[in-house]
């Protein structure tokens, strides 16, 4: 994960000079999915016809699922054990990030339980056995995509062979290290997979919209204004009462000092962006530095609160689209599935959408056929979850610090009430050493 989070300060740092990928690709899909509705409403057989690209591009997706699961839930066992071993501090935050991650999720499935985004569309659901009615050539393009690997026996084996390399030592760390390769092989062919999103919500919308009218629209414009509404609330209301009662810290006054941060966010749709300005900034808060130096980076992994109420919400959208809502005990088990296999949807464009998938795939495949209109609204979500994100993390260090009593709040209260401010010089030089990490040089901007 860091490399990961090296470049994106780097392609942060870039991004002040003009738009970068990350960006077109942003633009692009906006435009996908506008042209996809248009097309869908003036021409609605057309539209149906355009399925096939969606179709494509979900296939891709689940080519990745399985490695991208087995890579992630492998090194994050290693990382679980590493940051377990610097004592109270790391035993602590590990164990505030479960809770916290899954609490998140937990709300997910309340809020959908209770708006039913996604409800009376009745999409078709995705069956890999029935051929569509296309011709020779589209079976044959489509055929060419590689099939799935089953996502809970891939599951069992990275939890198995992780805790194995954890109990090798040293002599598991150079496989580790041959592992963290091949993660960053899957994340290289995630983010060209990714570059196809734009062709795969333009098939999609189009589909969808050809198929059911405006009543797609309305119930994706639900989903989003739902999910930032939850994200808002989660904020204002859970981590605000939790920082004013333990910390005795006004959110309001942590988000004000935090506001370029969150400008930083905003722009580039990546909390990882602004990972070094959260460090520097928590520890001129008053957080000493072995807590926000252990806090920080593993709360980037392993603390994704944003993420754990779109994994769950986009999963129930889908659900009910596809006609086929989620039984309690089938929310259950995707909760505890959501637990494990969230940990490994930080830090690249795409590897929370593969998350989604994977779960939907491990508990009702023929979900998946609705994945496809998440694609084309998962780029207007990301800036919520990535801001979520970012203050959950800023959030938790606060509380490690008090519980553990190792923050100045004399410090925090002349912070927060703007009579020390931060200095940004410190970033100038801060900036320099993480250009200068080799292994964030020719990477392109990560995204959660």
């Amino acid at each position: 994960m860091t490399s990961q989070r090296g470049e994106s300060a780097v392609a942060a740092k870039g991004g002040r000079k003009g738009l970068d990928k990350s960006h077109y690709l942003y633009i692009a899909v906006i435009l996908a999915v506008v042209l996809g509705a248009v097309v869908g409403l003036m021409f609605p057989e057309v539209g149906k016809s355009l399925k096939p690209l969606g179709d494509g591009f979900i296939k891709l997706i689940k080519m990745m699922i399985a490695p991208v699961i087995f890579c992630t839930i492998v090194l994050g066992i290693g990382s679980i054990a590493k940051a377990a071993t610097v004592g109270k501090v790391g035993g602590l935050a590990l164990g505030y990030f479960v809770a916290m991650s899954t609490f998140a999720l937990a709300i997910g499935l309340v809020v959908g339980n209770l708006i039913h985004p996604g409800e009376g569309l009745k999409l078709t659901p995705y069956d890999p056995t029935k051929k569509a009615d296309t011709n020779s050539t589209v079976d044959f393009l489509l055929g060419i995509i590689p099939g799935d690997i089953p996502v809970l026996p891939t599951l069992l084996a990275a939890i198995l062979v992780g805790f194995a390399l954890q109990k090798m030592g040293k002599q598991g760390a150079p496989i580790l290290t041959a592992i963290g390769h091949g993660q960053r092989l899957v994340f290289r062919i995630l983010i060209m997979i990714m570059w196809l999103a734009p062709v795969g919500a333009f098939g999609a919308i189009a589909a969808v919209v050809g198929a059911t009218g405006a009543q797609a629209i309305l119930s994706m414009f639900t989903l989003m204004l739902a999910f930032y509404v939850t994200c808002a609330l989660f904020i204002v209301v859970i981590l605000g009462t939790l920082l004013r009662a333990v910390a005795g810290v006004n959110i309001f006054k942590l988000m004000k000092y935090l506001a370029r941060e969150y400008l930083l966010i905003f722009s580039t749709s990546s909390s990882e962006a602004a990972l070094p300005r959260l460090i520097a900034k928590m520890e001129h808060l008053g957080v000493s530095k072995p807590v926000v130096g252990v806090t920080v980076p593993t709360g980037y992994s392993f603390n994704l609160d944003g993420t754990a109420i779109y994994l769950t919400m986009a999963s129930l959208f889908v659900a009910n689209a596809m006609g086929t809502p989620l039984d309690l005990g089938a929310q259950i088990s995707l909760l505890v599935f959501m637990i494990i296999a969230s940990k490994g949807a930080a830090g690249v464009t795409g590897a929370g959408l593969a998350t989604l998938a994977a779960g939907l795939q491990a508990h009702k495949p023929e979900l998946l056929g609705g994945v496809g209109m998440i694609v084309g609204i998962d780029r207007f979500m990301s800036e919520a979850r990535a801001l979520t994100n970012f203050t959950g993390n800023a959030v938790a260090t606060v509380l490690i610090g008090t519980w553990v009593k190792e923050i100045d709040n004399g410090q925090v209260e002349r912070v927060l009430s703007g009579s020390e401010p931060f200095d940004e010089q410190t970033m100038i030089a801060h900036g320099g050493e993480e250009e200068a990490a080799p292994e964030a040089e020719n990477r392109e901007k990560a995204t959660v």
